[in-house]
């Protein structure tokens, strides 16, 4: 699925057409936020966003397991697989699973961190723990009532925000912003700029710290592009922040091709992109969660060695700070 434009514009007269629906969905996924989750008997962190589409929660994810296992922690990630047909519960094998069983995201994750797919996802945390997991780390679910949380950290972009405010369909949100934020532990803000402005105030009105982030970009990676000029694909949430990351290590962008989220690529859509960039003398470029796909696919294997990534890792201002809440929540769920 791709985002409708005007979710990132100002309120328009289709945000207002179907505010009504929206203030259904709405409802629904406030009263499903109020109710009363399994305790999965080990803590269990959830990382998540306040809206539909990519924010950089993934490289969150990998950035709190590493912190994790720093601090001498076992976690484990328990996502509901999105893209995948698994339903789980099911221990990612990037030997054994492609994306269009376990999802990309989950299957990207599996090579640094254990990951447990599961629909259900208190089912999905009963599996983790039985193979060892002293934290869960909820990938996405924010909104969803199954697993009790002991600390919810949502992640958010700092250009494009939450958007029109409006509820899906309406807009992005999905669920009234009000009661998202009265479960949010910490804001996440990705990157530079002045979306989450207003956000962030209110959030620092009500005490809830607010952290700032940024990608980094792999400088091997970076360097082994050197001169060249690209063609950059991506099929993920948020695309152009994949090509502002790009821009900003001074990588030559010569054409940037979207595809919706999640995309399963067909054998055809690699070869048109091959042969463009070949026609042009570009280097084709694409992300490490697209390529977990193609990689995957026993159809496009043979052309992934032909398609270069930029893989990114996510750093914070203040990553002690981060340290001391989790650390805390931790002691505290355990008590």
């Amino acid at each position: 699925m791709r985002e409708p434009a005007f979710w990132y514009r100002p309120p328009s007269l289709a945000s207002h057409l179907l505010s009504p629906l929206g203030a259904i969905y709405g409802a629904v996924a406030a009263w499903r936020m109020n109710r009363e989750g399994i305790d999965a008997g080990i803590p269990v962190i959830c990382v998540g966003n306040f809206h539909t589409g990519g924010a950089g929660k993934t490289p969150a994810t990998l950035k709190i397991s590493e912190m994790l296992r720093t601090d001498g922690e076992t976690p484990f990630v328990v996502s509901r697989g999105y893209g995948g047909r698994l339903t789980g519960p099911v221990r990612v094998d990037p030997q054994i699973h492609t994306a269009r069983d376990v999802g990309d995201e989950p299957l990207m994750m599996s090579s640094r961190v254990p990951v447990i797919v599961s629909r259900d996802r208190a089912a999905g945390a009963a599996l983790a723990k039985s193979q060892g997991a002293g934290v869960i780390l909820l990938d996405d679910g924010f909104q969803n009532p199954s697993l009790r949380k002991n600390m919810s950290l949502i992640v958010v972009d700092a250009n494009r925000g939450i958007g029109n405010g409006f509820v899906f369909p309406a807009g992005s949100l999905r669920a009234p912003l009000k009661p998202q934020i009265d479960k949010t532990d910490a804001l996440i803000v990705v990157g530079s700029g002045h979306g989450t402005a207003d956000l962030e105030r209110s959030i620092e009105n009500r005490n809830i710290p607010v952290l700032q982030a940024r990608l980094k970009a792999d400088q091997r990676a970076v360097s082994e592009l050197g001169a060249k000029s690209v063609l950059a694909f991506a099929g993920i949430g948020d695309p152009s922040k994949f090509f502002s990351t790009l821009r900003e290590n001074n990588i030559s962008v010569a054409e940037e091709r979207v595809f919706a989220d999640h995309h399963a690529f067909s054998i055809g859509e690699i070869e048109k992109l091959m042969r463009d960039a070949a026609k042009r003398s570009l280097t084709l470029l694409t992300t490490e969660k697209d390529i977990a796909r193609i990689r995957s696919d026993p159809r496009l294997i043979r052309f992934a060695d032909r398609i270069a990534t930029l893989p990114v890792t996510l750093e914070f201002d203040d990553e002690a700070a981060l340290s001391r809440l989790v650390t805390a929540r931790l002691a505290a769920a355990r008590k």
